[in-house]
């Protein structure tokens, strides 16, 4: 639904790809937890869930935000080249084996270009500031930082997930709200994301004192 909105293009077309992806975004948030519950290992042990999640992920995070910028030209004309560096950048960070560590970290920038996508195409900031910001993203994948994965509990886990409640509750204001407003919600909701890799700098530093 994501892929066909895209191809149609147009704003209102845009908004509701993005509300899809942050309802894939919530799902991804809690299948770990259900699949758990259920059981799936015991009763499909020779199904690996990891491997369907890793794909549905790297569409949801990295190639389908990464066609939306490419289809709305936020890179427009010879830039448009440089969306192929997050999207080489992620394929490698996904395939990493050590990208999600055994104690509840992942190494490299986690390849949330749905969020940059996101803040890109609503803030509609100068090509070269869009530009600077995709490309940066891109090399911190490679760059072997902790951040934090909140989900799986680890240091500031209750303020990141309480945090990331409110964030996708502004950014739900943000995509159902009157156009107008829009830019500057989403510009105050920046504050989660500048925490969480703020947060995962101290992590970083700590781990690497010890």
């Amino acid at each position: 639904m994501i892929a066909v909105l895209i191809v149609r293009g147009g704003s209102e077309s845009f908004r509701w790809a993005f509300i899809l992806m942050a309802v894939t975004t919530a799902i991804d948030a809690t299948d770990g937890w259900l699949a758990r519950k259920a059981r799936v290992k015991e009763v499909l042990p020779y199904f690996d869930g990891t491997l369907l999640d890793n794909l549905i992920d790297f569409h949801t995070y990295t190639s389908l935000p990464l066609v939306l910028l490419w289809r709305a030209q936020v890179l427009p004309g010879a830039l448009s080249w440089l969306l192929l560096l997050p999207l080489l950048a992620s394929a490698y960070g996904y395939s990493q084996v050590h990208a999600k560590t055994d104690d509840g970290f992942f190494l490299g920038f986690p390849s949330l270009w749905n969020v940059v996508a996101f803040y890109v195409y609503v803030l509609d900031p100068p090509v070269w500031f869009s530009a600077a910001a995709i490309v940066a993203f891109s090399v911190l994948t490679f760059v072997p930082t902790s951040y934090l994965y909140a989900t799986r509990g680890g240091p500031f886990a209750r303020v990141i997930n309480v945090g990331a409640a409110i964030w996708l509750g502004m950014l739900a204001l943000v995509l159902l709200g009157p156009a107008g407003s829009s830019r500057t919600l989403a510009a105050v909701s920046l504050i989660y994301p500048a925490v969480y890799l703020g947060l995962s700098g101290v992590v970083t530093l700590r781990r690497r004192r010890t």
